[in-house]
C-alpha cells in the first residue's frame, strides 16, 4: 500500500493531460495572442519543467522544500507572462491565461507533500498572481470570472490536502498493524521452540524427580514452578499484543500469576476483559482462595483454577483436592476474627456486586465459585 506513490503520479498525469489542453487553447484562441511565438515558447519551457518535476517528484528524496519553491515560482512567471503575451482586451475579458489548468500542478504537489495548509497556501500564492493578471487598471474593479481560478485553486488544494493526510495516516496504520503482526508470527516462533525444549526438559526433571524422591523430588518440585512460571509468562507476553479497551486488564494475564506445580489455571482462549478495578480484586480473592490451600491442605495438595467467561458474567472456580472443611468451621474463624473467607473473598465479591459460594465436603476437598457480573456500558 503506498497511496501517496499514486497521487505523485496522478499529480504527473494531470500536468501532461493540462500542457496538452494548454497546446490546444493557443491554437483554438491564437486570435487572442499578440505574441504567438513567445507563447509557443513558453508553452515548451512549461513542457521541460512538467517532464524535470515529474522524474523529480517520483523519488521520495528529491521532494523538496526547495523544489516545491522553485515549482511555485516556475508556475508563476509563466503565468504572468500571460500579460506580455495576449492582448490587453483577452486579458480582461478573463480569457483562460497561457497555462491554462497547468497552473494548478504546484497546489497539487503543495497539498500532497503538506497536507490541507500547504495546498491553500500555494493557491493563494497563484490565486493572487491571477487575481493581479485580471485586473483592470481603468477602473480597479476584478469581472466576477476572474475570481473563478483562484477559488478551483484553493477547493483543489483543501481536497487534495486532505486526501494525502488521510492516505498518510491510513499508510502508518498499515505499517504499524504489518509490524505487530510481524512480531507477533516471531513470538508464536519463538514459544514453539520454548515449548519443543525448555518446557518439555523442565516437564521431564519434576516427574523424574518425584519417581526418585528425596533431594530430586525437591529438585522436581522447583523444575515444575519453573515450568508453570516460564508457561504464564508465554501467555502473558501473548496478550500483550491484544487491543484492550480503555481502563480494562486481561483476567487471564493477571491470575496466569497464580500457576505454579500445585496450581493448574484453565482459561478461555481469548481476552477475558474487565475493569481494571474488578480485575484486580477479582483476582486478589482468587489468590486468598489459593492461600487457604496452602495453609491448611498442606504441601501435596492440588488446586485448579478455571475461568468462563459467559459475557454477561464472568465466573472463576478454585477447587482443592486437600481434606475439605468441616460443617461449621467457617462460621467458627469468622467468630474467632479470622476473615480470610468472609472477608478477604466473600466481603471482597459482595463488594463488587458479584458472590462468592463455598462448597466443601470433609475428605473431597473445597470448590469455591466466584461470580462477577459485568455491568452494562455507559453510553
Amino acid at each position: 500500500m503506498n497511496v501517496q506513490a499514486s497521487l505523485w503520479r496522478s499529480i504527473a498525469v494531470f500536468r501532461v493531460a493540462s500542457l496538452v489542453y494548454a497546446a490546444v487553447l493557443i491554437v483554438v484562441d491564437r486570435a487572442d495572442y499578440k505574441h504567438l511565438g513567445w507563447a509557443w515558447a513558453v508553452l515548451a519551457g512549461m513542457a521541460a519543467w512538467t517532464a524535470f518535476t515529474s522524474a523529480a517528484y517520483a523519488v521520495p528524496a528529491r521532494r523538496t522544500r526547495l523544489l516545491l519553491a522553485a515549482d511555485l515560482l516556475v508556475t508563476a512567471a509563466a503565468l504572468a507572462s500571460t500579460a506580455l503575451l495576449q492582448y490587453p482586451a483577452s486579458v480582461a475579458k478573463a480569457a483562460m491565461p497561457v497555462t491554462a489548468t497547468w497552473v494548478a500542478g504546484p497546489v497539487l504537489a503543495w497539498a500532497v507533500a503538506g497536507g490541507i495548509r500547504a495546498g491553500v497556501v500555494a493557491a493563494l500564492v497563484l490565486g493572487a498572481c491571477d487575481l493581479t493578471l485580471r485586473h483592470q487598471s481603468l477602473t480597479g474593479v476584478y469581472r466576477s470570472p476572474a475570481l473563478n481560478g483562484t477559488v478551483l485553486l484553493l477547493l483543489a488544494g483543501v481536497a487534495v490536502g486532505y486526501v494525502s493526510t488521510l492516505a498518510d495516516r491510513a499508510e502508518r496504520a498499515v505499517q504499524r498493524a504489518t509490524e505487530i503482526e510481524a512480531a507477533s508470527r516471531e513470538r508464536d516462533r519463538l514459544a514453539r521452540g520454548i515449548h519443543d525444549s525448555v518446557l518439555q526438559v523442565l516437564a521431564l526433571v519434576q516427574r523424574r524427580g518425584a519417581e526418585v524422591g528425596g533431594e530430586a523430588a525437591e529438585i522436581g518440585r522447583l523444575a515444575g514452578e519453573q515450568e508453570a512460571a516460564l508457561r504464564a509468562l508465554i501467555a502473558a507476553d501473548g496478550d500483550g499484543g491484544s487491543a484492550l479497551a480503555a481502563g480494562d486488564l486481561d483476567l487471564r494475564a493477571l491470575l496466569t500469576q497464580e500457576a505454579s506445580a500445585s496450581v493448574s489455571m484453565v482459561t478461555p482462549a481469548g481476552p477475558v476483559l474487565l475493569p481494571a478495578h474488578e480485575a484486580r480484586e477479582l483476582t486478589a480473592a482468587v489468590h486468598a482462595a489459593l492461600d487457604n490451600v496452602r495453609r491448611h491442605c498442606g504441601g501435596t495438595a492440588r488446586a485448579w483454577v478455571l475461568v468462563d467467561d459467559e459475557g454477561e458474567a464472568v465466573t472463576v472456580t478454585v477447587r482443592d483436592d486437600g481434606p475439605g472443611i468441616p460443617p461449621g468451621r467457617l462460621a467458627l474463624a469468622a467468630a474467632d476474627g479470622r476473615l480470610g473467607v468472609s472477608q478477604a473473598i466473600c466481603g471482597r465479591m459482595r463488594d463488587l456486586g458479584g458472590s462468592a459460594r463455598v462448597m466443601s465436603t470433609p475428605g473431597t476437598g473445597t470448590e469455591v465459585r466466584l461470580r462477577l457480573p459485568r455491568r452494562p456500558a455507559v453510553l
